[in-house]
């Protein structure tokens, strides 16, 4: 993938976090709400969220969700497949659709250069679901997780969009896990 281009929504400007951002990226990933969903524990220093950070721009596009000048989250999208996108946000921005409107600007950039893009989400957080369905992801399957490192079996629901016009589903989390397809999803 090339390199993290500055994006600009409506309400929201999608940047690299910066050294001057650790404080906030550190609020971010130190917060329990926010990562109670998410795979890793909540950071409890400054230079564990740095090292996090450090590894995260890593994996493809990470950009910071800022708010009138504000770190209010993240988003993401890795630079293989499953070309996997995620996203984060503080409790005080939730349910304003900050992460539909972040991570549809990141899959618009993205379009052009993968054929697909996956999400999953935790089943017990059904608000992340609705926005992979509000993204025009549909959904795949489901399949459970021994997730690490916090050591809980999880299920997760996969959402898929093809940017290709076909109708492929990523077969890999399914040959790696038991998996099932629910309804009423």
């Amino acid at each position: 993938m090339s390199a993290v281009p500055l994006l600009r929504t409506r309400r929201l400007t999608l940047q690299q976090f910066t050294e001057a951002d650790a404080p906030a990226f550190f609020e971010i990933m130190s917060d329990e709400r926010t990562n109670t969903f998410l795979p890793w524990y909540p950071v409890k220093t400054p230079d564990q969220a740095a090292k996090m950070l450090t590894d995260l721009q890593k994996s493809g596009w990470f950009y910071g969700i800022f708010l009138e000048g504000r770190a209010a989250g993240y988003v993401s999208l890795s630079g293989t497949a499953p070309y996997d996108l995620g996203y984060g946000l503080l409790p005080a921005y939730w349910g304003r659709g900050f992460a539909a409107e972040a991570a549809g600007a990141v899959l618009a950039r993205g379009k052009a250069l993968m054929p697909y893009a996956t999400a999953t989400h935790d089943r017990n957080n059904p608000a992340s679901g609705a926005v992979m369905k509000k993204l025009g992801m549909r959904y795949c399957y489901s399949y459970e997780e021994l997730w690490q490192p916090k050591n809980i079996p999880v299920v997760f629901r996969l959402y898929q969009i093809n940017f290709d016009g076909s109708d492929s589903v990523y077969p890999g989390y399914a040959e790696r896990y038991p998996h099932f397809v629910e309804r009423d999803v």
